[in-house]
């Protein structure tokens, strides 16, 4: 059984875009958010950005639970890898749900719905 959920990083930004579920919203604000570390980097590198989106996404992950890439993610992502052919990013935030037993909360579901070992909940 998952214990928690993580957040994908399209969740994120349609949380600040306000295009979640209102389930969705509830997740993200009754407690302290987790992340992957790619969704940090993809939150901080997103291209289009302004400086003060920039400035909400650090103050967001300033609060979130941020997890790392240790060997059990880094085993299981390349499972998930040789397995289902998903990118890299997206390889290691299922890995990090899988690893850490959490929930995915993503509208990707397409490339994250064939792993079978991980359990996702669409966010839109």
């Amino acid at each position: 059984m998952n214990t928690g959920f993580l957040l994908d990083t399209n969740t994120v930004i349609d949380y600040f875009g306000d295009r979640l579920s209102v389930t969705s919203n509830e997740v993200i604000e009754q407690s302290a958010p987790n992340i992957s570390v790619i969704t940090r980097i993809e939150l901080l590198a997103w291209p289009n950005a302004s400086l003060d989106q920039i400035a909400v996404m650090r103050s967001f992950i300033d609060c979130a639970r941020v997890f790392l890439l240790e060997e059990s993610v880094i085993e299981k992502t390349i499972s998930i890898r040789k397995t289902y052919k998903l990118k890299l990013p997206d390889a290691i935030i299922a890995a990090t749900a899988i690893a850490n037993n959490l929930t995915l909360v993503t509208h990707n579901l397409s490339d994250f719905g064939s792993v079978k070992e991980l359990t996702v909940v669409n966010s839109r």
